[in-house]
């Protein structure tokens, strides 16, 4: 099983780069971030044409999630509320979570808030949402001990995930945030799986669109596969695609794959 996720940063602008990739890279199921785009306005033919089945979770200009898989995947839920009640329904507002099962494992597609800048009424809603992340993986784990959780978190893990050291009042770097990413989710058992094959730092999935970001690889691993022990002795590689970055118009994040 090949699971990849991507910020598309736009599901319209990039459909054809999406479709070719899929074309080159048929994997069994590719989580898709930010789609930007209301469900009833998604463009699906171009998807479904390849043999993928959508589940796409969509708002107007920001945020979005999307699944494609290759065969139907099963108890398919939108948000957080869909396992802990409507106590939590303010965070569904913003369309930033979908999870469905494919076989035996639980796949949790995220786009995590950015947060803006450290302090500000963003940063303090990204720190409440990864709580609230946190409670809605304990519950998935209630249901299963085989989940993978991927997507763009917007939190770089330590500073071999930065091409440049980083200060504390830097916005997915700071301090509270890795605590969180700690706590929130690395506590409960996850792993980042991608370390398992790459230790050493240098490996980014996001460069920023300004600066010659990309041409001067000035980039920030922010887009991550988390699995439960269960999950990942079954993991065989993880690898960034960088390739789609150096299309003309790409998202300034790109593919990260991992297989299973």
């Amino acid at each position: 099983m090949k699971i990849a996720t991507w910020n598309v940063n736009s599901i319209r602008t990039r459909a054809e780069q999406v479709t070719n990739w899929l074309q080159a890279n048929p994997v069994d199921v590719l989580c898709l971030q930010e789609t930007k785009v209301v469900d009833r306005d998604f463009p699906r033919s171009p998807f479904e044409d390849l043999g993928y089945h959508l589940y796409i979770s969509g708002q107007k200009s920001y945020n979005g999630v999307a699944l494609f898989s290759q065969t139907p995947m099963s108890d398919v839920a939108i948000g957080f509320s869909s396992l802990l009640g409507d106590a939590v329904a303010e965070f569904d507002l913003q369309k930033r979570a979908i999870a469905a099962t494919l076989e035996d494992v639980r796949i949790v597609n995220l786009y995590v808030p950015n947060g803006s800048a450290v302090g500000s009424d963003k940063y303090e809603y990204k720190l409440q949402w990864l709580q609230v992340l946190h409670d809605y993986l304990k519950a998935t784990g209630d249901r299963t001990d085989k989940i993978c959780i991927c997507g763009d978190f917007n939190i770089a893990p330590d500073d071999r995930d930065v091409y440049r050291d980083t200060k504390d009042t830097d916005i997915m770097a700071s301090p509270a945030e890795r605590e969180a990413l700690q706590t929130q989710i690395l506590d409960l058992g996850f792993i980042d799986i991608f370390r398992k094959f790459h230790e050493d730092g240098g490996h980014y999935s996001w460069w920023d669109y300004r600066r010659g970001g990309f041409a001067n690889n000035r980039g920030w691993r922010i887009d991550h596969h988390y699995l439960t022990p269960a999950l990942s002795d079954r993991a065989r590689r993880c690898e960034i695609d960088i390739a789609p970055r150096r299309l003309e118009r790409p998202s300034d994040h790109t593919p990260v794959v991992l297989e299973l």
